[in-house]
């Protein structure tokens, strides 16, 4: 089997991992930046959108793939529709939820209110084209049958490489110390972070340490930066300095309003991290509550409080729990096995 992924900048790193996966397995994969080969309106970058039009053809012709993958709702999926070739698409985002919020915070003057509207119907129109979509979590699964019936569905967990995330000399952050590491982008999800404030104020012994950005970053960090205990690092680079960061934190936790699949939760635990994640979307089908960490309700600080406390405290249950949760990361979202069943599911629908 022939297999063309067509795959975005923020997910390239992984896609190549996964990539290398099904080499290994004897699939023919072949890897792009999905842009490099199509675009168009809305992109900012113009000039693509009469260079590209010719690379992808040129590309099917040479590649003659049997089937194209893709991990966004892009041109580069409707170009594989007009194809004729047999689309499936990695929904890795509550697409419907994140349109939503997009179009009342970030997208509100006429230029961004037109772009999203786009993208919103490139999206649709390529999830009413694709052969099968493969949601990356259970809970997923279930939001795209609600959005899309009758639509063929398969779960993706993605994978992770184990042999990247081991101990090295961490940065230097004060202790006992919790890590933060996530992406302010839209306020459904970021608006959680907010309930830290009654965390730091009630436990102003210990140092929150928040690696990330975003869109909405000075929104979060107009309530948060003004407590002492609370430290915003940016970005770190991926993944060098995330595994420094990673290797110095006591406590990893996610405080969100919805998460899918977080790589992040996922390599904290393959660091031996203890974590606490708010109990949202798929973040129970992440790790195991009660044996690699915590899951807590959203909205509780007090449950966030006591999780984050008693983690601190007991540094034999916290040390049990990261080793449980790293070998619960990698008997689950190893790469060989994603690429196992990606495979027998590809094969089902091409027959």
């Amino acid at each position: 089997m022939r297999l063309l992924i067509g795959g975005s900048s923020s997910f390239f790193f992984h896609l190549k991992e996964f990539s290398n996966a099904l080499n290994r397995l004897g699939v023919e994969s072949k890897l792009v930046f999905d842009a490099d080969y199509s675009d168009g309106f809305p992109s900012r970058k113009i000039r693509n959108w009469f260079q590209t039009r010719k690379k992808f053809t040129k590309l099917i012709h040479e590649f003659k793939p049997d089937a194209i993958f893709i991990d966004r709702y892009r041109h580069f999926g409707i170009d594989a529709l007009k194809a004729n070739i047999p689309l499936f698409v990695l929904l890795r985002g509550h697409f419907w939820t994140e349109i939503y919020w997009n179009k009342r915070t970030l997208y509100k003057s006429l230029p961004k209110r037109i772009a999203i509207r786009q993208w919103d119907k490139i999206g649709k129109e390529i999830f009413a084209g694709a052969t099968a979509i493969f949601p990356i979590c259970k809970y997923l699964e279930k939001v795209t049958s609600e959005y899309l019936p009758g639509k063929p569905t398969n779960v993706f967990f993605e994978g992770v490489d184990a042999s990247r995330w081991y101990n090295v000399q961490g940065m230097k952050l004060k202790h006992p110390c919790v890590g933060l590491l996530q992406r302010a982008g839209w306020w459904g999800k970021t608006s959680e972070m907010l309930l830290l404030k009654k965390v730091l104020e009630k436990m102003p012994d210990v140092n929150f340490y928040w690696a990330g950005d975003g869109p909405l970053r000075e929104r979060v960090l107009s309530e948060l930066d003004k407590y002492d205990n609370f430290h915003w690092l940016g970005n770190l680079q991926y993944p060098d300095k995330v595994r420094e960061y990673l290797s110095e934190i006591d406590v990893y936790a996610l405080v969100t309003g919805m998460d899918l699949a977080p790589l992040s939760l996922k390599e904290a635990q393959l660091m031996k991290k203890p974590v606490v994640a708010t109990n949202v979307g798929g973040n129970q089908e992440m790790m195991v509550d009660g044996k690699t960490g915590f899951l807590v309700q959203q909205g509780s600080d007090q449950q966030l409080i006591d999780k984050l406390s008693l983690l601190l405290e007991d540094k034999d249950l916290a040390k049990k729990m990261g080793v449980e949760g790293r070998k619960f990361i990698e008997d689950t979202f190893n790469w060989e096995l994603v690429a196992k069943n990606f495979i027998r599911n590809i094969e089902s629908y091409l027959k």
